[in-house]
């Protein structure tokens, strides 16, 4: 079984625990979303609410977020002189790592090195008002049982985040 596969399979299962809740406690549903490397929960909410969601749901597992970006601000700020359109109300993401995981993966195969930083981004469409989207790039293939299993600790950790935030 290839690492694409198997978190393919661990994404059924974690968005089938997560339907029917919605973000910070709502009833709205939580929709589950994968697009090639790119995994998604999409939610009814507030922007803010959210963003803070998934800021919480990383420092509760004792981790700090390295860099808070805004996407949006940035393709607002440079659309004149790119002739863009706001396709995107808002756009943050969040950098952050686990020195315990970074190690383990590391260790298991240093080319692993470039899946650090983990990110998690967090955008709301200018058409569709109140539709959150939560979502993360997941690690690459492995090339040995060692590095899988690493790999597999930061997918979880990354599924369990955006999990935690559209609840």
């Amino acid at each position: 079984m290839t690492f694409r596969n198997g978190f393919a399979a661990a994404l059924v299962v974690g968005a089938a625990l997560v339907a029917g809740l919605g973000a910070r406690g709502s009833d709205a549903p939580v929709m589950a979303e994968e697009t090639g490397d790119l995994v998604y929960q999409t939610v009814q909410g507030d922007f803010g609410d959210v963003t803070l969601a998934v800021e919480d749901a990383i420092v509760n597992r004792g981790l700090v977020v390295d860099y808070h970006g805004f996407l949006s601000k940035m393709l607002e700020r440079t659309s004149e002189a790119t002739g863009g359109e706001a396709v995107l109300a808002d756009a943050e993401w969040y950098q952050f790592c686990s020195a315990r995981l970074s190690q383990a993966m590391i260790a298991a195969d240093p080319r692993n090195v470039g899946y650090c930083p983990y990110s998690i981004v967090v955008y709301e469409l200018a058409t569709s008002p109140g539709t959150i989207h939560v979502g993360y790039r997941r690690p690459g293939t492995a090339v040995s049982e060692a590095s899988m299993k690493a790999l597999s600790a930061v997918d979880a950790l990354l599924t369990e985040i955006v999990a935690e935030a559209t609840r």
